[in-house]
């Protein structure tokens, strides 16, 4: 395979496919500024490289820059041809982000942002970059600019890269400033965030400071910074956080095979996406978040959009997103595959996986804290509170107007709470499970079990009250409560209000 490429109409030298570990890749001829004159007073240099990229491109598409000395910036634009195509076709979508002289290698030190489709140019100096790209000297070397043909019409992608290289001194990178691993708090509460959000460093178009002011009126504790391929906002956020507002970060990892968060590593920490399933490389990635302080969490597992419907299986992940934004079929069934795997863990005696819910909000009208997960940690830390998702220790809210008291208890006064084992005297005996809501009017509550629900309630009108319901080990190996609006399509269930991770049942 190869891409057709010019450079002010001269034909350039062709590679073929480098294939590795990883998700293929083609790497176009080098982009040459050997002739630059260099120096302060240089004028700027500019190179235009045209090509079309057939169908059946590789993920990823490397076009080499040689960047001589003196460059203090570097700055990229890029356009593509849009085809028409025939209904029910995927048309033209072209990625792009940069690497610099250090390379392209997986897992590398070499990237230097990422912006997707959401930009159609950026720059890169010592002092700034714009969002989505490190700030950093423009060393001399082979740059890679890195296209990723998201989707090809039948016909071809036609693009156009333009590259200017802008001489003088480099000036230098402020100290990156990085939110603290603890806020104030209240000691050991239940804490609201939201971990799956998108700022002008992605494709999102909200600045991190409207992120911040949006989480403090939806009632949030805490968020995660959760940008698509890149870390750039994990220093964006200074002077946004507060006694009220711990800000983690993190980052969506976007790959082909699906998306998963890397929630709350540590501020500075690349995650590499390019690879798919078919490569074997996401474990070694699920370590490196782990290794980085973080949780790996698939998110909206069955999202229906290109490259979104996740492919990795379950067993590397510390949580999963079951519900994701306003409430959708999507999330329904994102919910029943969760519930299955706490069958399957009840019966083969493994680790279980714990649920959370996220707004992935990008702009506006959607809700930052529509849904969020609450969580019950000793403190407002990143330490605790990734604990406390890890381990269950939480419920999912529509906002923060609904909370939700949850357990069971039997034998000799044992209880248990979210995410916990009760262990009773034998399977038969008596244990009673309590549900306490407030905040979710006209809703119902479902009781649902390894087999499926079996046990609704009606709330009061208020939307508060108390629900009881008495059940064995034998009969329900494990309880959990969900709050339910009426429905609204016939033969559906209503959206969800709220969702609890389950209280495991057990005999001695």
């Amino acid at each position: 395979m190869s891409a057709s490429q010019s450079a002010h109409g001269r034909p350039m030298a062709r590679r073929g496919l480098l294939v590795g570990t990883a998700a293929t890749a083609l790497t176009l001829g080098t982009v040459s500024f050997a002739d630059a004159a260099t120096g302060d007073d240089a004028p700027d240099r500019t190179r235009t490289v045209r090509g079309t990229l057939p169908t059946g491109s590789p993920d990823y598409v490397y076009l080499p820059v040689e960047v001589p000395r003196g460059v203090r910036e570097i700055a990229v634009s890029y356009t593509y041809g849009k085809t028409p195509v025939p209904a029910g076709t995927q048309g033209n979508a072209l990625d792009i982000g940069i690497f610099d002289e250090r390379g392209t290698e997986l897992g590398g030190r070499g990237f230097r942002g990422w912006s997707g489709g959401a930009r159609s140019s950026f720059f890169i100096r010592a002092d700034e970059a714009t969002p989505g790209y490190i700030a950093g000297p423009v060393r001399a070397g082979t740059w890679n600019i890195a296209l990723g043909p998201y989707t090809v019409a039948p016909k071809g992608l036609p693009y156009e890269v333009t590259i200017t290289l802008r001489f003088g001194p480099t000036g230098s990178t402020p100290k990156p400033v990085y939110p603290p691993d603890r806020a104030k708090g209240r000691g050991r509460a239940w804490y609201r965030g939201d971990c799956h959000l998108h700022s002008v460093h992605s494709d999102g178009k909200r600045t991190p400071a409207e992120i911040a002011a949006a989480a403090r009126a939806a009632g949030l504790d805490f968020i995660n910074s959760s940008e698509h391929n890149t870390y750039s906002a994990h220093s964006a956020w200074d002077g946004l956080w507060g006694d009220d507002l711990l800000v983690l970060t993190g980052e969506e990892v976007t790959t082909r095979n699906g998306h998963v968060i890397a929630l709350g590593t540590d501020p500075g920490t690349f995650v590499d996406w390019r690879y798919r399933a078919r490569d074997n490389r996401f474990g070694h990635y699920a370590k490196a978040v782990r290794r980085a302080g973080g949780l790996v969490v698939p998110a909206h597992p069955h999202a229906t959009c290109i490259g979104c419907h996740w492919k990795f299986g379950f067993g590397e992940a510390d949580a999963v997103e079951v519900w994701n934004g306003a409430y959708t079929p999507e999330d329904e069934i994102a919910l029943a595959e969760w519930d299955n795997s706490l069958v399957a863990a009840v019966r083969t005696s493994k680790p279980w996986v714990a649920a959370m819910g996220n707004s992935d909000a990008h702009r506006k009208p959607d809700k930052v804290g529509l849904p969020q997960t609450v969580v019950l940690a000793d403190e407002l830390s990143r330490e605790a509170i990734t604990a406390g998702i890890r381990a269950g220790h939480s419920y999912i809210a529509e906002s923060s107007a609904v909370t939700l008291s949850f357990g069971a208890s039997g034998g000799r006064g044992l209880h248990a709470g979210i995410g916990e084992r009760l262990r009773v005297d034998g399977d038969d005996t008596p244990v009673t499970v309590g549900l306490e809501v407030t905040g979710a009017p006209g809703c119902t509550a479902h009781f649902v079990t390894d087999q499926g629900t079996l046990f609704t309630a009606t709330l009061p009108e208020s939307g508060t009250g108390t629900v009881q319901w008495r059940t064995t080990p034998v009969y329900a190996a494990y309880v959990r409560a969900e709050v339910r609006h009426p429905a609204t399509v016939p033969g559906l269930p209503g959206a969800l209000a709220a969702l609890t991770n389950p209280v495991f049942l057990e005999g001695w």
